[in-house]
């Protein structure tokens, strides 16, 4: 079997970098990707490269990103050296913008797509916990939370509202059926 490029997506709080890093620790055939993100490395949250938008911009010129795409204010980038990994034979699991689903899938000969969900609530308790945004931004970012994938995708939905090992459990039995 060709190596997968798996997306995981999901709106602000839904615990996307949780889950993927406790299925990577659980699954060594899983490889996380590092994000270059133009957000000082000191921000928190998720592991990723922050660099500065001259850097960023020096790196897409130079041909350093298998993916690249602006959100909210910052620009984020998947480095070309997953497709080093997947030459290997791991795949990759990366935490991508649903606007660059199909990108992914024109971009990879083997993608599959996960799309975490969570209630409202559960969404807007670990929003506000994390204090990276105001409640105003908070409202703003749940608005957007039930935001459509892009025609032509095909996702497996996981509820992660409860708790992490089962929401764990459940993406590797799905991705790894032959699991013991």
């Amino acid at each position: 079997m060709t190596a997968r490029f798996i997306c995981v997506v999901g709106p602000s709080g839904v615990g996307k970098d949780s889950v993927m890093h406790a299925m990577a620790a659980a699954e060594p055939r899983l490889v996380p990707v590092r994000r270059v993100i133009t957000r000082p490395s000191e921000a928190g949250g998720e592991d990723f490269d922050g660099v500065t938008e001259t850097q960023f911009s020096a790196m897409e010129a130079a041909g350093k990103f298998a993916l690249s795409w602006p959100a909210h204010g910052l620009r984020y980038g998947i480095p070309v050296g997953v497709d080093d990994v997947l030459a290997s034979g791991q795949d990759v699991l990366a935490n991508l913008s649903r606007a660059q689903l199909a990108a992914a899938q024109g971009r990879f000969a083997n993608t599959e797509f996960i799309a975490l969900t969570a209630s409202r609530d559960v969404l807007e308790k670990r929003l506000l916990a994390r204090g990276r945004e105001t409640v105003e931004q908070v409202a703003r970012r749940l608005d957007r939370a039930s935001f459509a994938l892009p025609d032509g995708i095909h996702a497996h939905e996981i509820d992660n509202s409860g708790t992490l090992d089962v929401t764990v459990n459940a993406a590797l039995n799905l991705l790894y059926p032959d699991r013991s």
